[in-house]
């Protein structure tokens, strides 16, 4: 099928990167120039595991291409992705004119043929209907162009440009760090629209992932597609990260307690984990969730709540809890430590994640923050970060190339980031290297033990 992909952010790209990968013909396209002649040499602007090697598979079998040509993405694609960007705004909805610019670019740039418009961003309740009217607004401005300015003489007629489309709802649920694999391998496909016809040219487009053709898996059953009306296929994305951004929150919270009662918050995870009703997913304490999904989409979801005069109560307890959270490990710090100032603070990781380089809402940006104020020095060592130059967005931390040169003259360590590769340092070595041999292990991923052994006052969280 021919696909046009509109925004090549961790979701346009992943998204038409498989496609084509699967055997689509895919137009990417974006309005930055030179994102767009790296993509078209075969690199990827972002740090996505497995991403590189198949957008490079993709241009050598001619699957995908790259533009910033709107109107030749809009004339190649049956099917057309709306994948831009929808950031919150200090009030907490989030900000769609790059949605609605794109909606009435296409609408400005149909040219006959039935088209397929999917909402992929991640948009406000009842931006089906919004999008279908901009896009119709699009296609009325461009009429209203090809009018000459005295006017149609009576012998004359306007070219007609049909204006057959559909709007489909299809939220991702894909996780930084395993977008490929996610997309490859979902738990379900969501398809929220009220035309027939749209919804069976979905499906088609995703049959070799409905069927399992690309899966880790071949031998399980076929991918649950779930067919809802707009509004509700785009509640089912806000609902479900709010719940997982909750059910972290819950965690944390019982850690907190923890901490004052003597329990072991990892006993306990995996003892209500192992309820069939609880699940043991998003139970992993730590020092808050970050990202540009859960901040953004809890706090949408709260604003919706509040426009329509209903107080989402729950999830604002969540969003105190994660900001009151991140600040834990600056409290264990004070409360081994006492005086902050002056001393060298080693942060290990800064990304809100492992396995990407995104830094968006990432709770190490309210340490450095912190640490700052409180007169430290603060140091890190991420091992992307690190080695790909991004740190020009990063003020008040030097940055390290390696986890030893981090951790030389550190007077405590905080692992923020659980990236795989540190549980495998040389501790010991780390150790003697520190003024204070402390480490605040923000996310439990280390084990106790082992680090004792090595040197190390261990400080957990809710242990």
């Amino acid at each position: 099928m021919r696909v046009c992909v509109i925004g090549t952010g961790y979701v346009g790209l992943v998204t038409g990167a498989c496609l084509a990968h699967i055997g689509h013909d895919v137009i990417c396209v974006d309005n930055n120039e030179e994102k767009v002649k790296l993509m078209k040499s075969g690199q990827s602007p972002i740090f996505e595991p497995g991403l590189s090697e198949i957008i490079q598979s993709a241009i050598q079998t001619e699957k995908i291409h790259f533009t910033s040509d709107l109107a030749a993405g809009v004339s190649h694609g049956e099917i057309l992705f709306i994948a831009v960007g929808t950031p919150p705004l200090p009030t907490g909805e989030s900000d769609t004119r790059y949605v609605e610019a794109v909606a009435r670019g296409i609408g400005e740039n149909l040219n006959g043929g039935y088209k397929v418009i999917v909402n992929k961003s991640t948009v406000p309740i009842g931006s089906g209907d919004w999008v279908r009217m901009l896009v119709l607004d699009g296609v009325a401005e461009r009429q209203k162009i090809l009018v000459p300015a005295g006017g149609v003489p009576s012998n004359e007629k306007l070219p007609e440009f049909a204006a057959e489309f559909d709007v489909i709802s299809n939220p991702e649920f894909l996780r930084e760090g395993s977008a490929v694999h996610d997309t490859f391998n979902p738990d379900r496909i969501v398809l929220g629209g009220n035309s027939q016809r749209a919804v069976a040219l979905m499906r088609q487009l995703y049959a070799p992932i409905v069927e399992r053709k690309y899966a880790e898996d071949q031998s399980l059953p076929p991918v649950p597609i779930l067919a809802t009306d707009l509004s509700s296929a785009e509640m089912i994305k806000y609902a479900a990260n709010a719940f997982l951004a909750t059910k972290i929150s819950f965690i944390n919270e019982v850690a907190n307690i923890c901490d004052r009662v003597g329990a072991d918050v990892t006993q306990v995870a995996r003892g209500i984990g192992l309820d069939s009703r609880i699940g043991n997913k998003f139970l992993q304490a730590g020092i808050g969730w970050g990202g540009s999904c859960f901040p953004k989409d809890v706090s949408a979801l709260i604003h919706t709540a509040d426009d329509y005069g209903y107080e989402a109560q729950l999830l604002k307890a969540a969003v105190s809890v994660n900001e009151r959270q991140r600040l834990i490990a600056l409290e264990k710090l004070q409360k081994v430590l006492k005086i902050l100032k002056g001393k060298t603070i080693g942060l290990l990781g800064l990304t809100f994640k492992p396995d990407t380089d995104d830094l968006r809402d990432a709770p190490a940006l309210n340490l450095i923050e912190q640490l700052n104020r409180l007169g430290a020095k603060v140091k890190a060592f991420d091992p992307i970060v690190s080695q790909t130059g991004l740190r020009h967005g990063l003020s008040g931390v030097l940055v390290e190339t390696d986890a030893e040169r981090l951790a030389d003259g550190c007077d405590a360590l905080v692992l923020v980031t659980e990236w795989q590769q540190f549980s495998t340092l040389d501790y010991v070595k780390m150790a003697k290297l520190m003024t204070n041999p402390v480490i605040i292990d923000g996310r439990n991923f280390l084990d106790p033990e082992v680090m004792i052994r090595a040197g190390f006052q261990y400080v957990g969280v809710g242990r």
